[in-house]
């Protein structure tokens, strides 16, 4: 927070010096189009998992604002982002589960000291509105005759985090038999509940705020001593070609002024 402080505060600094001094009064040119923002012009490449999409969105669109800075976001399943990080072609690494930047830092992919906790990922079971399929508890996927779309296990963080929940409830080889599709990213298998292809799905309680999808699905809570609750991470790479904007820019999303956009997409804060 410290850091973050400093960074507004320094961004105030150059825009009061600015406007110092002796002005010519005759001039009406605003002050603010002659001020420099602290990043102009310089660019980053974020890695982030799509279920983080539409508040990824809105916090890289302010900081861009604020600092003049280009970031391009690649959004994907966190196996393919760390794959894309271990390239070292990823400035800010931010997965859809901490086991992944756990992989990282033990291979020195990122900076340790960096690494901040954003939000948590809570998973839920997603049906079609009317819950055709009666899916009422975890135990249900494996009920004969039920079709199933999951997000695969070397995929998004949701796909691992799925299967380590049907083994614990022992229904995996029922769940696996019932599942007709594996997804690369856990958007899509939104895609699959909200037009009715399936009748159950596992993805990420936020997912339920995005537009698209009120009104066509309902959420099935997994209980607290069942489920596998996933704390979302943001990490600075070891290979950032710009340090001190990725280091910028990963502060910002960890920030307290970020927690509105994180609770708005119904993301849950990390417990202090």
């Amino acid at each position: 927070m410290k850091k973050v402080c400093s960074f507004i505060l320094i961004l105030l600094l150059i825009s009061v010096l600015s406007g110092s001094g002796c002005a010519d009064k005759s001039s009406s040119e605003p002050v603010s189009e002659n001020t420099a923002k602290a990043f102009e012009g310089r660019e980053l490449t974020v890695c982030a998992g799509a279920g983080l999409m539409k508040p990824m969105n809105e916090l890289v669109q302010e900081f861009e604002n604020e600092t003049g800075a280009e970031i391009q976001v690649h959004y994907g399943g966190s196996a393919e982002l760390f794959g894309i990080l271990a390239s070292q072609e990823c400035d800010v690494f931010i997965p859809g589960a901490y086991y992944y930047t756990e992989q990282a830092m033990g291979k020195h992919y990122v900076f340790n000291e960096s690494v901040e906790n954003l939000t948590l990922h809570v998973p839920v079971i997603a049906v079609p509105a009317g819950n055709p399929g009666n899916i009422g508890r975890l135990e249900d996927l494996a009920k004969p005759g039920v079709e199933l779309a999951l997000g695969d296990p070397k995929g998004p963080a949701i796909g691992k985090v799925s299967e380590t929940l049907c083994s614990k409830a022992g229904i995996l080889p029922e769940v696996e038999n019932n599942t007709i599709v594996r997804t690369a990213t856990v958007n899509q298998l939104l895609i699959y509940i909200i037009s009715g292809e399936v009748d159950a799905t596992i993805i990420w309680e936020d997912m339920a705020s995005w537009g698209e999808a009120r009104g066509k699905l309902e959420l099935v809570p997994i209980p607290e001593g069942q489920n596998s609750i996933k704390t979302i991470p943001t990490a600075v790479s070891m290979y950032a070609k710009d340090p001190e904007l990725a280091e910028a820019f990963n502060e910002y999303i960890a920030s307290e002024g970020a927690e509105d956009s994180w609770e708005k997409w119904g993301f849950e804060p990390c417990s202090p």
